[in-house]
C-alpha cells in the first residue's frame, strides 16, 4: 500500500529493538517524525543513526530514554515532547515483556507485578498523559500492540496473558470514551513474531513452560515466525489518515484483511466484530443455554 505520514508526528515506546523498531523503521519511511523511546539508551542511540540515514529534509528522529512504568519518566517524556513538536498525531505503545514464566503459585511476585506495571499500567498511563494534547486537537492515533495472551490462555505466562487481555479492553474502552474527540483507538495482534520476546520464552525452557508450550515456541523459532514487516506496515496503515474512522478494535496482521477494512466501515463500526467478547453456546451451534 501507498500510506503517507508526511507531516505528522509519532511516539513510539519500546522502540530500540524488534518490532518498535520496525515500526519506526515504516513510519519514518512513510515520510512521519519520530521520538522514540526505550529503557537502553545505547540502543535507542544506534536506531536513532540507523533511521536518520532514512529522513528527507524536515524529517526528526528523536530519543530518549523512558521507563513506561514510571509516571515521573513519562511526565517528562511528554514534556519533552511537545516541546520537540508542536502537534502530535499518532502514540504507539509497543513497549512489552513477558512477565514471570511458571506455575502461578511457584512465580517471583515482584517479576509477575513487573509486567502487570509495564504491558497494562504503563500502556494506559502513556494514553491518559497524551489524551489532552489529540483531545485539543480533535485528531490523533492510539495504536496498542496485543498479542496471544489476549485471546487465548497462555499457560505458565500468566502475566503476559492478563496484561494483554486488560489492556486490549482497556482500549476498547477509551475508543467508546473519545470516540467525538477524531481520536481512532485499536490493539495489533502483530502475530508470533521472532523477537527479543521468544528468546526470552526459550530461555525459561520446558521445566517452567511444559513441553507442549515450549514444543510450540521452538517450533515458531524454526520456522521464522510472522513478518515483522507486515505487522509494522499494518501499524503504518492505522496510523495514516486511510484507517480514518476505525476504531475499538483488536486486528490481527497476519489474519485479517486490513489493507481494505476501510471498505467495511459501516460493518466496523455498527457491529463487534474485532472485539473481545464472551462466547455462549448458540454461538458454536448448542441450544441450551439461553432463556
Amino acid at each position: 500500500m501507498n500510506i503517507s505520514l508526511s507531516e505528522r508526528v509519532a511516539i513510539i515506546t519500546g522502540a530500540n529493538q524488534g518490532l518498535g523498531e520496525a515500526i519506526a523503521l515504516s513510519f519514518v519511511q512513510a515520510g512521519a517524525s519520530v521520538f522514540l523511546c526505550a529503557r537502553d539508551d545505547a540502543k535507542l542511540l544506534e536506531v536513532q543513526k540507523k533511521l536518520r540515514g532514512f529522513c528527507n529534509p524536515g524529517q526528526r528522529v528523536e530519543v530518549m530514554r523512558v521507563d513506561v512504568s514510571n509516571q515521573q519518566d513519562i511526565e517528562k517524556f511528554y514534556a519533552d515532547a511537545l516541546n520537540l513538536f508542536p502537534k502530535i498525531h499518532i502514540l504507539v505503545n509497543n513497549a512489552g515483556v513477558l512477565g514471570a514464566k511458571g506455575h502461578i503459585d511457584e512465580v517471583d511476585w515482584d517479576e509477575w507485578v513487573r509486567a502487570i506495571n509495564i504491558n497494562l499500567l504503563g500502556s494506559v498511563l502513556m494514553a491518559k498523559t497524551f489524551l489532552p494534547h489529540f483531545k485539543k486537537n480533535h485528531c490523533g492515533k492510539i495504536i496498542q500492540l496485543s498479542g496471544g495472551g489476549a485471546t487465548a490462555p497462555s499457560p505458565f505466562m500468566s502475566a503476559y496473558a492478563a496484561s494483554k487481555a486488560g489492556i486490549v479492553r482497556f482500549m476498547e474502552t477509551l475508543a467508546m470514551e473519545v470516540k467525538d474527540f477524531g481520536i481512532d483507538v485499536n490493539s495489533v495482534a502483530p502475530g508470533a513474531l521472532n523477537t527479543r520476546m521468544l528468546d526470552d520464552v526459550l530461555e525459561a525452557g520446558p521445566e517452567k513452560l511444559g513441553n507442549e508450550t515450549y514444543e510450540k515456541f521452538l517450533k515458531q523459532k524454526n520456522d521464522r515466525g510472522a513478518s515483522l514487516k507486515r505487522a509494522a506496515d499494518f501499524c503504518t496503515f492505522l496510523a495514516s489518515s486511510a484507517s480514518d474512522g476505525i476504531s475499538g478494535k483488536l486486528i490481527s496482521a497476519v489474519w485479517d484483511p486490513w489493507e481494505d477494512l476501510n471498505k467495511h466501515l459501516d460493518d466496523l463500526q455498527n457491529s463487534d466484530v474485532y472485539t473481545l467478547r464472551r462466547i455462549v453456546p448458540k454461538d458454536r451451534g448448542m441450544d441450551w443455554g439461553q432463556k
